[in-house]
């Protein structure tokens, strides 16, 4: 069942759960879909009053910044064995290749890769734990993970909203554009019907001719 169907489906308080807990798990390393879900229930916002945008954004922001946070004292305690546990367990996400390439990441920008790696799906699965790994000092990787969590979970959130709003309003707009063209169109469609109609049973009388007489009569 597609992502919305299902969140549609839910009472609002376990939407919020649902997705503070799918992006905290995330965030803590497990390769959840965390931004579809948030997406998702983002657009249910704009189009169901029972679910308030606000305590959405919070609760996504909320999860974001816990999971990262467990990620990090996972990342400090498991270190390097932690990561080729999650190379084998999750292959296609946590691949050597990957690992390199957030290292890089972190090794060039440092606590920014925390802040920016919210936006990219594959860093911010890393984030948390890459940086426990790498013992970066808390307070810079809090600091990271706070703003990231603030500006991914509230701005997708905001945004997305807005979107679903002004689209909304546009369907409207545009379905009564569409009710307009359909009744111009069945006016237009029966008027043409009826002059066809009127001309096919005068065609007869005007066309009508006395029948031939048999010859030798």
């Amino acid at each position: 069942m597609h992502v919305q169907e299902w969140l549609d489906t839910v009472p609002a308080a376990a939407v919020y759960a649902v997705v503070g807990l799918v992006i905290g798990l995330e965030s803590l390393g497990i390769p959840l879909p965390g931004e579809i879900v948030l997406v998702s229930a983002a657009l249910m916002s704009s189009q169901h009053a029972g679910i308030d945008p606000v305590v959405l954004g919070a609760c996504a922001t909320v999860g974001a910044v816990v999971g990262d946070s467990i990620g990090y004292a996972i990342g400090r305690k498991g270190g390097r064995p932690l990561l080729a546990w999650l190379g084998r367990k999750f292959p296609r996400h946590f691949s050597e290749g990957h690992v390199a390439t957030a290292e890089r990441s972190f090794e060039k920008w440092g606590m920014w890769a925390v802040f920016f790696g919210r936006f990219v799906a594959l860093l911010r699965i890393f984030a948390g734990p890459l940086a426990g790994v790498l013992r970066m000092p808390y307070w810079k990787f809090l600091v990271a993970n706070v703003l990231g969590g603030i500006c991914w979970a509230g701005g997708t959130t905001a945004v997305i909203y807005y979107v679903g709003v002004v689209a909304e309003s546009w369907l409207k707009k545009f379905s009564w554009l569409g009710l307009v063209a359909a009744v111009l169109i069945g006016l237009t469609s029966m008027l043409v019907l009826k002059r066809r109609a009127k001309q096919a049973q005068a065609a007869p009388r005007t066309a009508e001719e006395p029948e031939p007489v048999p010859a030798g009569e």
